[in-house]
């Protein structure tokens, strides 16, 4: 935890980061440099009045009026006291009002730093001790412009003209609709959600419907697991149901799915990936990590999101993304890319998630993985190589895949192709198929439930792996160059290097030589290998994410 006079440096008006990030092989310097706010360290750091306090329980009780776009409600929080302290931090974004907090029914002081909002407490806070804030707010939020990239709500109608009602907001942060302590370090324990819409209307949240009001239409949504602010949503329609058991390796897993009342027939045969994606990712990651809240797939007005049991769908019942195979492999028509991708953040951003958003690759790297994973268990393993090496095509090498900490402030967008290539090359180090399945389920068995920083997986990995990958990490997640092997074949004869990279950086690699594959240690020093016959040949196997030059005499 930072000192106080080191918040104070942070806490200033304007913060500049500056990352620099430099190859001795190239001589060639990138960097990233952006102005930060206070607001933006406010949102993005765990500050001294978020730290002192644990949260337990959250009970959102709203009611969303889409006729005029406008919620009124409320946020009952409750925390664990870990020491001493008399000022709590809730967040919640303008133009939404927060009307008043109190504690044992009685208003507490408020003061407000933009979407920073600091409480004073009146009762002593004893370290072990339970207390809970109420969070009284209403407004117009936020409407999204370009969801879910751009966060909120978005009011749209169906073909019938009627309301068809969804939230997004990663990045951006969930205080964007509800009070919050809007950090991802701090999941709550538990949470139940309350929302009251107009009658005619159909509102499913995440968990398990624990109660339907039919004289108010208001739904009572519990969620047994710890869940992160921007997994939970809420999602309003003229919506149906249908749904199936999957007996999955924990057992029987109850699978809802909830549709617009037109499309309920081409649903039926369409989600029939999801009970897929389960079969498969269970394979590779583990048990699915929240089989006591269900699961179920959402149909939304955009195109979809990662919200935890209660994975939302947009897009327009079709395979690939839109239509479109992202690898320009043909694979990627084999399945509907949001179903499969949304549905691997179960486990790689819900049950596995990023204590600071400079660190999302551990959310988009894995689940952009998890896509050739499915690949591999329905089509084999060639299929799912080479999907992900097509994928290569959509790299830009533009920026780190890391961030800036503290500042809510996520990286490349490489963290994608980038980020699930960087994996496919490591999988192709461990060599051992089994040992690398295993390793992916050990992530979530071994950080069930947890928030990580990208030190701990980067240390998990190596371990079980049994190999210091550590300059692996550093060239993919923290430089924007691309690995380049450069060789000069004469005679019997071969040198090879590596360029482009980081001092130290020596990542074994398998090539084939006169059609014979072997494994070299380059790195960035020239090196020499006699072969027993002249050297006609030489290719770099294709899984690897590297570059290769060919250097004439």
């Amino acid at each position: 935890m930072a000192t106080n006079k080191e918040m104070m440096r942070k806490l200033a008006v304007a913060v500049t980061a500056t990352l620099v990030f430099s190859s001795t092989g190239s001589g060639q310097l990138l960097q990233q440099k952006t102005t930060f706010t206070e607001q933006d360290t406010l949102r993005g750091s765990i500050t001294p009045e978020r730290a002192w306090w644990d949260l337990n329980y959250y009970h959102l009780d709203i009611e969303v009026q889409p006729d005029h776009k406008y919620i009124a409600g409320k946020n009952t929080i409750r925390y664990k006291v870990l020491r001493p302290n008399n000022v709590l931090q809730i967040d919640l974004q303008a133009p939404l009002v927060l009307e008043k907090v109190t504690q044992d029914g009685r208003p507490l002081n408020v003061k407000s730093k933009g979407n920073a909002h600091f409480i004073t407490l009146e009762k002593e806070q004893r370290p072990g001790a339970y207390h809970e804030v109420v969070a009284h707010y209403s407004g117009h939020p936020k409407e999204a412009v370009n969801a879910p990239w751009d966060g909120g709500f978005s009011w749209k109608r169906d073909a019938n003209g009627k309301h068809f009602v969804a939230t997004s907001c990663q990045g951006l942060g969930a205080s964007v609709w509800w009070p919050n302590k809007d950090h991802m370090y701090d999941e709550v324990d538990s949470m139940l959600i309350s929302v009251k819409v107009p009658k005619g209307l159909t509102q499913v949240a995440n968990g398990r419907l624990r109660h339907l009001d039919t004289l108010s239409n208001t739904s009572h949504w519990f969620v047994s697991n710890p869940i992160n602010n921007y997994g939970v949503n809420v999602n309003i329609g003229d919506y149906v149901h249908f749904g199936e058991i999957h007996q999955g390796e924990k057992g029987p897993l109850e699978m809802d799915y909830w549709v617009l009342r037109d499309d309920l027939e081409r649903a039926k045969e369409h989600f029939k990936d999801a009970p897929r994606t389960i079969e498969a990712l269970e394979h590779w990651f583990g048990p699915y990590p929240f089989y006591e809240d269900s699961f179920k797939l959402v149909q939304v007005p955009y195109l979809g999101m990662e919200h935890q049991s209660s994975v939302t769908y947009g897009n327009q019942f079709l395979r690939g993304y839109l239509g479109r195979d992202l690898s320009g492999t043909g694979w990627g028509l084999k399945f509907d890319f949001i179903i499969v991708h949304e549905m691997g953040h179960e486990w790689f951003a819900n049950n596995i998630t990023y204590r600071d958003i400079a660190d999302m690759w551990i959310h988009e790297g894995f689940t952009s993985y998890s896509e050739n994973l499915f690949l591999d268990y329905h089509y084999g393993t060639r299929a799912a190589e080479d999907y992900v090496i097509g994928l290569r095509q959509n790299i830009a090498n533009d920026a780190p895949i890391i961030g800036p900490y503290d500042v809510n402030q996520e990286g490349s967008k490489d963290m994608y192709y980038k980020g699930s290539n960087m994996l496919h090359t490591i999988r192709q180090l461990v060599r051992d198929d089994e040992q690398w399945r295993q390793i992916l389920r050990g992530l979530n068995k071994d950080f069930y439930h947890q928030t990580v920083t990208t030190q701990q997986i980067e240390a998990y990995i190596s371990q079980k792996a049994g190999m210091d990958l550590s300059k692996v990490f550093d060239q993919y997640l923290r430089t924007a160059q691309v690995p380049v092997f450069e060789y000069r074949a004469k005679g019997k004869k071969l040198q090879y290097r590596y360029t482009d990279v980081l001092p130290g950086f020596d990542m074994p690699l398998k090539v084939s030589i006169n059609g014979n594959a072997q494994w070299l240690a380059p790195t960035t020093k020239w090196q020499t290998l006699k072969e027993p016959q002249t050297i006609t040949e030489l290719s770099v196997d294709r899984n690897f994410y590297v570059n290769t030059e060919e250097k004439l005499e």
